[in-house]
């Protein structure tokens, strides 16, 4: 049985709630469901979505909105591909010196002529 209150077609907004965006701390009651130890999540701590990723940072738990699985090879993929290079920013780094004494120019490489 589905939790979500999406209908079939319409997806999740990946959006944050604007009731959201500067919430405080609240304190919160963990339970029990089945085998599992579970958190209500508050409705201005909300996730976009209807799939999270947790993981542990030190005795802390990060719960995250999962990112969608975009298509491989689809223009949606690289866009997002981009997006993360341009957070990266320019690349300051100098080139290194590859010590290329000894090597000959390419001027005088022959490498055959095109005709027979």
């Amino acid at each position: 049985m589905s939790t979500h209150n999406l209908t079939p077609g319409t997806f999740a907004s990946e959006a944050i709630a604007p009731y959201a965006a500067d919430a405080p701390t609240r304190a919160v009651k963990l339970f029990r469901n089945g085998a599992n130890q579970a958190v209500r999540i508050p409705k201005e701590f909300e996730l976009p979505g209807v799939d999270a990723i947790i993981y542990r940072d030190g005795n802390r738990l990060i719960i995250e909105p999962k990112k969608p699985k975009l298509e491989k090879g689809s223009a949606a993929a690289l866009l997002a591909v981009l997006d993360e290079l341009a957070k990266l920013g320019p690349c300051e780094d100098e080139f290194p010196d590859i010590g290329d004494e000894g090597l000959l120019p390419l001027d005088d490489i022959d490498f055959g002529s095109d005709t027979p």
